[in-house]
């Protein structure tokens, strides 16, 4: 088995299917063959597939061809690509399907697959894992601590710094054939989305050769201070630091074209060189990389990278400074003899760290400065106290007669805020580092003068917060579990039934039965008198209720109300109050007594036209 499927076995074995093998039918039994059948049959059995899962066969046929026929043959065709290629067919053979398609397209993997998988992984799959970080976390102590150890004279007399840097020296040869890799892979492809008059290899030749003397100018400082603290050789310490000299050279030399360089748009450096970036030469626009830095538009948040890109190289050149100087006070210091006090020879690293929190503040104010003169309402500032110079030509998208900046859009407003944001944050932070970095520095001036401490409370605060991290990956690696969908659903049906049975009437005889507190539901000829008496009471309701009564106005007949009748029952005891008080002023008035005259009865004789 290669390495890399082994490794990724290891590493990556809980991140895959529980069962180790894909749900869908393999690629085996779809060209139907035997794992360990050879180029020849898969080649037959391809032939034969394809006659039998091709659509326009199915279709000579007489056979219908639906879409599952379609996706079938595709991914026979898929599967005979596979086990063609003898590397990819062992990939497949090791880590299945899925795997395979993780591996050669690692943006493809579903996040609720794997934590999916890994929740359902075993403990051996999570104890791999957890064994790989234990061991990043030994490989990047053991050393200072071996190191703390010789210098406190703890490892005896016959230790040799040699020995005590053997880690350091695995670390060297591994990036050195790292670099030498990098320098014989060869040019980088054109990604296919980029035109080839404006590809540009972003790691060419001269900067992996750069790159790789410089890292073995380091190698051979740190030989050369091992073997001189050994006694292997008496150089003085001024040779030993010739590498790092070196070192720093070609740092300085690169940082120093890099702050130098000048900030362009395409249409600017087409103006200058008098024609299209597509008519130039590959040599030519190289060329034009290294001496600008070219950009879309001279705002934005590429802009303002390219600019935190120089105000970082600027940074370094004095980060740089500060080392040789370092350097030449720890060399001065040791081959003259001068018997300075360590307290003077660290000083320039004191000043760097002033040096960068101070930058990192002046960053802070000027990010801000720009903000208010953009916003001065959003700061709390007065518009009219803001002078501006340059803020008529910033930005005259839309701008009136006069030369007035337009007003920000909310998404511009939320974008400044995050900008400013970022950079308070950013300059706290590098505040706080430098404030640790420090006391660290403080603690290593007072072993070098002789304090009685181990040196290995040097150490101890990243020692601890190594443990505390590598606590919490272990409470992470060990108790992630699967939560089940369904967990509590049957009790919360059960307690939903019991407040509907209790609301319609139904648990007063289930909770009179005592200690059984389950629902029984009720019988048919109970839920059909449920519902007759739930309609019965419906209409009496709908009844009961009417609309209120309204006025509206006629000239002949005056105001007319509608809706004004009343209920059969507020009708009797409307006529019955109408009688009580007809008969009460019936009584209370005297009685007339009128003859009526008498009329002659006519009969049917007189009535008689005939």
């Amino acid at each position: 088995m290669r390495f890399d499927i082994a490794f990724f076995l290891c590493c990556c074995r809980s991140f895959l299917s529980s069962n180790g093998r894909d749900d869908d039918e393999s690629f085996y039994d779809l060209l139907g063959i035997k794992p360990r059948a050879k180029p020849d049959e898969l080649k037959r059995a391809y032939k034969r597939q394809s006659l039998l899962m091709h659509p326009d066969k199915l279709a000579q046929k007489g056979q219908s061809v639906t879409p599952a026929d379609r996706d079938r043959f595709t991914r026979m065709r898929h599967a005979y690509e596979v086990l063609s290629d003898p590397r990819r067919r062992e990939t497949y053979d090791a880590i299945g399907e899925r795997g395979m398609k993780w591996v050669e397209e690692p943006l493809s993997v579903d996040p609720q697959e794997l934590a999916h998988n890994f929740a359902t992984s075993s403990i051996v799959d999570r104890s791999k894992i957890f064994a790989i970080f234990l061991l990043m976390y030994f490989a990047v102590f053991i050393m200072p601590i071996f190191v703390c150890l010789m210098a406190d004279g703890t490892l005896g007399e016959g230790a040799k710094w040699v020995a005590v840097l053997t880690p350091l020296w695995v670390w060297d040869v591994a990036i050195l054939f790292y670099h030498s890799r990098v320098i014989f892979m060869g040019a980088i492809k054109r990604p296919d989305h980029i035109p080839e008059e404006e590809w540009v290899d972003p790691l060419p030749m001269w900067k992996r050769l750069m790159a790789m003397v410089r890292f073995a100018c380091l190698v051979l400082f740190q030989v050369l201070l091992a073997l001189r603290l050994d006694g292997y050789i008496a150089a003085l310490w001024s040779v030993v630091f010739i590498p790092m000299y070196l070192w720093d050279t070609i740092a300085l030399r690169r940082k120093v074209m890099l702050a130098n360089m000048s900030i362009v748009t395409f249409d600017e450096l087409e103006l200058v060189i008098g024609k299209k970036m597509s008519d130039c030469t590959a040599a030519e626009r190289e060329e034009f990389h290294r001496r600008f830095i070219v950009v879309s538009a001279k705002s934005g948040a590429i802009y303002d990278s390219a600019c935190q890109l120089r105000e970082d190289a600027k940074m370094d050149i004095i980060r740089i400074l500060a080392r040789v100087i370092f350097t030449v006070l720890v060399v001065l210091n040791l081959d003259l003899g001068l018997d300075w006090s360590w307290w003077l020879v660290f000083l320039p690293i004191f000043a760097l760290s002033a040096c960068i929190v101070g930058s990192a503040f002046r960053t802070f104010a000027q990010t801000q400065v720009e903000a208010v003169k953009k916003d001065p309402a959003m700061f709390g500032e007065d518009p009219s106290t803001v002078h501006d110079e340059e803020a008529p030509y910033t930005k005259m998208d839309g701008n009136k007669e006069g030369g007035e900046p337009s007003p920000l859009t909310n998404e511009e407003k939320e974008e400044l805020k995050a900008k400013v944001a970022k950079s308070a944050y950013r300059a706290v932070g590098t505040c706080a580092s430098q404030c640790f970095f420090i006391v660290i520095m403080c603690v290593v001036i007072g072993k070098i003068e002789g304090a009685s401490y181990s040196s290995l409370v040097i150490i101890s605060p990243f020692l601890a917060a190594g443990g505390v991290l590598l606590c919490c990956l272990a409470c992470t690696i060990f108790c992630i579990s699967e939560v089940d969908e369904n967990a509590g659903m049957a009790e919360f049906d059960t307690a939903v039934n019991q407040a509907a049975a209790a609301a319609s009437g139904y648990g007063a005889t289930e909770h009179s039965a005592g200690s059984n507190n389950n629902y029984s539901p009720p019988t048919q000829s109970e839920q059909q008198s449920d519902v007759t008496g739930a309609a019965t009471s419906e209409s009496d309701a709908s009844s009961k209720l009417k609309p209120p009564p309204s006025a509206t106005w006629n000239p002949d007949r005056g105001e007319i109300w509608e809706n004004a009748t009343v209920d059969e029952g507020d009708k009797s005891v409307a006529t019955a109050d109408e009688e009580q008080s007809t008969k009460e002023v019936t009584d209370a008035q005297p009685t007339i007594v009128e003859e009526i005259p008498s009329i002659p009865s006519v009969t049917s004789s007189q009535c008689d036209l005939d």
